[in-house]
C-alpha cells in the first residue's frame, strides 16, 4: 500500500500531470482546452493524460469527436487543490506592519 501511494506522489511530481489535475478539479475539460490552460502542446498534454489514465486518476470519453478527460479519484484531487491553493496563498504579498509607536 505505502508503495502504490509513494508511485502516485512520484506521478504526481510532474508540474505538468498537477496542473492537468487541478484544472480538471473544476470539471470535465477535453485535451484542446487543457492543452490551452497548460500553456503546453496537445500531444504533450496527451501524454500526461495517458499517463494519469493509466494510474486510474482520469478517465475519458467521448463527445462526438472530442475526447473529454475528467478526475477519478477525488481524494488525490482534494490534496492536489489543497497543495497547489495553500503555495498560491503563501505567494500572494504581504503588506508590513510597521512598528508599534513608529
Amino acid at each position: 500500500m505505502l508503495q502504490d501511494t509513494a508511485s502516485m506522489f512520484g506521478l504526481l511530481s510532474a508540474s505538468v500531470r498537477l496542473h492537468i489535475l487541478w484544472l480538471l478539479a473544476d470539471g470535465e475539460q477535453d485535451v484542446t482546452s487543457l492543452a490551452a490552460a497548460c500553456g503546453q502542446s496537445v500531444a504533450t498534454v496527451s501524454h500526461h493524460l495517458g499517463k494519469l489514465k493509466l494510474a486510474g486518476l482520469v478517465d475519458v470519453r467521448r463527445h462526438g469527436r472530442r475526447h473529454v478527460y475528467v478526475a477519478t479519484e477525488p481524494h488525490v484531487i482534494e490534496v492536489v487543490v489543497l497543495a497547489i491553493n495553500t503555495r498560491l496563498a503563501q505567494k500572494k504579498p504581504r503588506t508590513r506592519r510597521r512598528a508599534f509607536g513608529s
